[in-house]
């Protein structure tokens, strides 16, 4: 097996979970504005039973409130000088903890107090760096909390925050996060669906049992046979060889890996003569087929395969799966996490001695399942959601590397199944070709939500389509429009591919 460092979670990654996906969105000016009818300092006095306000300080335009509720959530609630009414909270990424004044959570928040939201964000109730990985989970209520209590907190004690400085609840309340901040929005729809009006998943990482067991099956197959991050270049040029041109347009992207007809066995080349770098040798090829095919046991299937189109790199030159799926000399991203869940959360004894290749698909499905049941968000029933008015948006990369496309599919489907035909009034899926985790990728990564989510809630207008762009070094090089799921962008036929303008949604 490769070495199990503690490699968890690059700030990089938690600053692509925690994009703020708001760019150009504003409150029409003719919008009247709230000013506060508080000192930002009389806000100490909230303290009470429920939470103890640590601080209550002016910053430049805002009042910033820091809050603990017991034992260990740290919540900060932001209060614009001109408030539009609205509330703002925006998630977290990986096993969360993090600082309220990191540098990605704090231009997250200012981002949204430009736009003059009340802004709310938690740490889930740990400090990552005192316990990091999933080691707080050793602790039952910590576990709770960053599984699904600290968010329902968070949300109210903000509400009641607000009116003390303003003298009214917020009118309306988004929530926006993605990876873990897109589970902690199902969560929010599915459990406490009275606390926000508009809320926005991305990449939501709702099934944390068929999440860890991929990772635990690819880890498994990556210890017989590593795939090294050399050859990611050339698994790419054969996916994209097979796949790109599947729905006519020749663009650098896979529209919709399903359509895919990439072959292991008969499409990628294998060395006959030891292991060279243009080939793969019999034993990679196998690992590059458990990655691609499902996790099943006993004829039962616990996790799907992996879409193909995330082996492509991104801007910054490296492939999707280098770091989440596959790591040279060490687990992957994805496996060191999993592997965190199981010493911490699975099997506190014998805890940081465990080792991956220790997991038994015979024997620990069942304890695995128990702990991942508290953090997943897979029910569809949103009854309660859709009965306040709530209304849903999620999205998804489909070249995602770090959590799979295709349970967000699954679960719009059954949500579907079980809300009706008329699903889409309330909740719709968007799926991003070539897009990574949250954002990048050779896809057009970068969109607005708020300027789909809020029309949605206020004024009845639902997103038939979002205008994204791909970025690199600040200049757009493309743009095309984002469907509903099962709505695809196809081109016009004539114009530029990479000008939304010549893209219409229809259905596949």
């Amino acid at each position: 097996m490769p070495r199990t460092g503690a490699f968890l979670l690059t700030a990089a990654g938690l600053l692509a979970q925690n994009a703020p996906h708001i760019r150009d969105w504003r409150p029409a000016a003719s919008e009247i504005r709230s000013r506060p009818r508080a000192a930002c300092s009389a806000l100490h006095s909230l303290t009470g039973y429920e939470y103890s306000v640590i601080d209550a300080a002016p910053e430049s335009g805002f009042c910033r409130v820091l809050i603990q509720v017991m034992p260990e959530i740290r919540i900060e609630v932001s209060l614009p000088a001109e408030w539009n009414r609205r509330l703002y909270m925006f998630g977290n990424g990986g096993f969360a903890g993090e600082k309220l004044d990191a540098p990605n959570r704090v231009a997250s928040r200012n981002t949204a107090l430009a736009a003059g939201f009340a802004v709310a964000q938690t740490n889930t109730g740990h400090d990552a760096e005192r316990e990091p990985g999933a080691s707080f989970a050793v602790d039952s209520q910590k576990l709770l909390d960053y599984s699904f209590r600290s968010l329902h907190v968070t949300a109210e004690t903000a509400k009641r925050v607000a009116e003390a400085y303003y003298g009214e609840r917020p009118r309306k309340s988004y929530y926006n996060g993605c990876s873990t901040g897109g589970r902690q929005g199902l969560q929010f729809a599915q459990r406490f669906p009275d606390d926000f009006d508009g809320i926005v998943a991305g990449a939501p990482a709702l099934n944390g049992f068929a999440n860890r067991i991929r990772a635990i099956a690819t880890a498994k197959a990556q210890g017989t046979a590593p795939i090294p991050t050399s050859k990611l270049n050339l698994l790419a040029a054969r996916v994209y060889d097979r796949c790109d041109a599947r729905d006519g347009l020749k663009d650098g992207l896979i529209d919709d890996p399903r359509n895919c007809d990439f072959k292991v066995s008969r499409d990628l080349p294998k060395c006959t003569d030891g292991d060279r770098p243009d080939c793969f040798t019999p034993a990679q090829a196998e690992t590059v087929e458990a990655i691609y095919s499902p996790v099943v046991h006993n004829g039962k299937r616990l996790s799907p395969g992996f879409p193909a189109g995330a082996e492509i790199a991104g801007p910054n030159g490296k492939s999707g799966w280098d770091g989440w799926i596959v790591r040279d000399g060490e687990l992957s991203q994805s496996a060191s996490m999993a592997l965190s869940a199981l010493r911490f959360m699975v099997f506190p004894k014998p805890g940081p001695e465990y080792r991956i290749e220790r997991f038994d698909f015979d024997k620990d499905l069942d304890p695995l399942q128990r702990v991942a049941s508290l953090m997943s968000a897979t029910d569809p029933d949103l009854s309660r959601f859709r009965a306040r008015g709530g209304k849903l948006l999620m999205y998804f990369g489909w070249a995602d590397p770090a959590l799979n496309p295709l349970l967000g599919i699954e679960y719009h489907d059954r949500v579907r199944a079980a809300m009706g035909g008329d699903t889409g009034d309330f909740f719709r899926l968007f799926l991003i070709p070539g897009m990574f985790h949250c954002s990048g990728g050779a896809g057009t990564g970068c969109f607005d939500v708020l300027q789909r989510i809020v029309p949605w809630v206020e004024e009845g207008k639902a997103p038939d389509s979002i205008l994204a762009s791909r970025l690199e070094n600040g200049k757009t090089l493309r743009t095309r429009p984002l469907c509903p799921y099962p709505q695809v962008a196809r081109f016009k036929g004539s114009g530029s591919i990479d000008d939304a303008a010549n893209f219409r949604c229809v259905a596949p």
